[in-house]
């Protein structure tokens, strides 16, 4: 390829795309189209997404609009509208004339999320049990360690990392509160992001604690499940920062 790519974003002011919820992540080339297409925007999305995730882009890169627009076969129209929704859920920010750079991890940016994380998450949980114990049935976070136990038997880390995030909306879910959920949705891919680079730590050890979650869910025990909740998001908060390779003294005490 030659010449200087226009960087995605640099255009993406005023006219930016409605926040649209995407589909599973897939890498896979968007067809061709007249370039206004939401649901063009919302594959162009996943796909960026997906490779920010696996690092094809790096963080602190440019996403160079002509290499992205060339590889899916796709205009630049519905690239820009891609961006603002990649922005939204943190993968990209945006700067004048310089466009879309994906966004990098530091110490704050991964304990902004663990904090996050623990504030919806565990009365997430609480609700979920109390929803158990009127009956409401667990078969969404029964196929959710389904799929986290093929993806551990596979060795396949972004599908680990996949399957654990969708785990955590399926407890959401159970919750049955809908702002909950769209409130954990436009975090999950930065969860799964982080998710995946750390992902040297033990999976046996999440998918063992995931069960016990589910258990605590199940039990009805709103106290039980929120303090197996807080326990699981917490237990990882060190270890993703040695995963990552960050200073401990990044870390709070």
């Amino acid at each position: 390829m030659t010449g200087t790519a226009t960087p995605i974003g640099a255009a993406a002011g005023a006219g930016r795309a409605t926040a649209v919820d995407a589909g599973p992540p897939g890498d896979h080339a968007a067809a061709a189209g007249d370039g206004r297409s939401p649901s063009l925007s919302r594959s162009i999305y996943a796909t960026v997404r997906e490779r920010i995730i696996l690092g094809q882009y790096p963080q602190g890169s440019r996403l160079p609009e002509a290499r992205i627009g060339e590889e899916l076969h796709v205009s630049r129209v519905p690239l820009r509208e891609a961006v603002p929704l990649l922005e939204r859920d943190g993968f990209v920010h945006t700067f004048p004339r310089r466009g879309a750079v994906v966004a990098s991890w530091d110490g704050k940016a991964i304990d902004d999320l663990f904090d996050v994380r623990l504030a919806l998450e565990v009365g997430a949980a609480r609700h979920a049990a109390r929803r158990a114990a009127l009956g409401r049935s667990l078969d969404p976070l029964d196929a959710a360690l389904a799929a986290s136990q093929r993806a551990v038997t596979a060795g396949d880390a972004y599908g680990i990392a996949c399957a654990s995030t969708a785990y955590h909306e399926a407890v959401v879910a159970v919750a049955a509160n809908d702002l909950l959920l769209r409130m954990m949705r436009t975090i999950s891919g930065r969860i799964t992001w982080l998710f995946y680079l750390s992902s040297g730590l033990p999976a046996d050890d999440a998918l063992t604690e995931h069960v016990a979650l589910r258990d605590a869910i199940a039990s009805g025990n709103e106290r039980l499940a929120e303090s197996v909740a807080y326990a699981h998001i917490e237990h990882d908060r060190r270890p993703t920062f040695a995963a990552m390779g960050m200073a401990a003294d990044v870390v709070r005490p």
